[in-house]
Formats: structure tokens, sequence, C-alpha cells
């Protein structure tokens, strides 16, 4: 009897061995690297990439083999942390027009103070109060325009940075 306990206990010793090392050598498992790459994105949810999110835009990348480059508020830095960590080489980002980078201006003799921009403003990038005059704080601003098209007097334009 106690051969036979002792015969279990080396297989499943053996087995456990066995399996620690397999995990710590096989690839991890793809929703642990769209994760790793999620993290690495800015978190602007500008949609500029063409996807709704980073999260979305990061699974891309991670199960469709999505280009590393289309996230124009991560610049250059992006790009080169998502190739070092996913092993593909460096590509220059992608501009999203022929005036990216941009920034939003708010004509502030316009502005009605409706918060419509602000709440679209994915990064916080717009300040004001409820009818109440609104600015853009341009170095948050990542010129993803998404606070043009809720603008109902249209007092929002884009300028070259």
């Amino acid at each position: 009897m106690w051969i036979a306990i002792l015969t279990l206990t080396v297989i499943a010793l053996i087995a456990g061995l066995g399996l620690g090392f397999a995990a710590r050598k096989l690839p991890s498992n793809s929703s642990e690297l769209v994760e790793r790459v999620n993290d690495l994105l800015p978190q602007t949810q500008c949609a500029q990439c063409g996807y709704p999110g980073c999260r979305p835009y990061a699974a891309a990348i991670v199960e469709d083999g999505e280009a590393i480059n289309l996230c124009p508020p991560g610049g250059n830095d992006t790009v080169r942390r998502l190739a070092d960590l996913l092993g593909r080489d460096e590509i220059p980002p992608l501009a999203t027009g022929p005036a990216a980078p941009a920034v939003a201006v708010i004509d502030e003799s316009l502005c009605i103070g409706c918060t419509y921009c602000r709440a679209a403003c994915p990064v916080d990038a717009i300040v004001g109060a409820h009818q109440l005059m609104h600015t853009v704080i341009e170095t948050e601003c990542t010129g993803c325009e998404l606070c043009l098209a809720p603008c109902p007097v249209d007092c929002i334009t884009m300028r070259g940075s």
C-alpha cells in the first residue's frame, strides 16, 4: 500500500514540475498579451485608429495582426514600445490628415456653454461650466475631433499645433 502511495506522490510531483516548467516556457494566452498591449496605448479612446477604443485596437493588434502604428496620440514612443513587446519592426505612426497633429480651438465669443464638447472629449481637454464659456487645454488635446460634431453652434475648429 505504501508503494502505491509513494508511486502516486512521485507521479504527481513530476507532473506538477512539468506543468510549472511548461507554464513558464510556453507563451501566455492572447488575453494577457491583449492587456499588455492595451496598457501601452495612451487610453484616449479617441477612435483615430479606426477602432472604438484602445482595448479593441489592442485586441486587433494581437489577434488579427493589425498594424501597430495607427494610434496618433501614442506617437513614436507607443509604436516603439509595441514593436519591442511584440517583436515587430518599428514603423512610423500614421498621420490623421494634412494638418496632423492638430488641436481643437473654441471661439469663446460664440460658445454658449452647452457642455456637449466637454462630454465628448475622451481626455478631458475641454474645461468650462454649464452655460459659461469653454476652452481647450492645448497640451491635453489629442486632435481626435470628437468635440466637433456635438457642438450646436460650430464654434470649434482644428488648428495645426
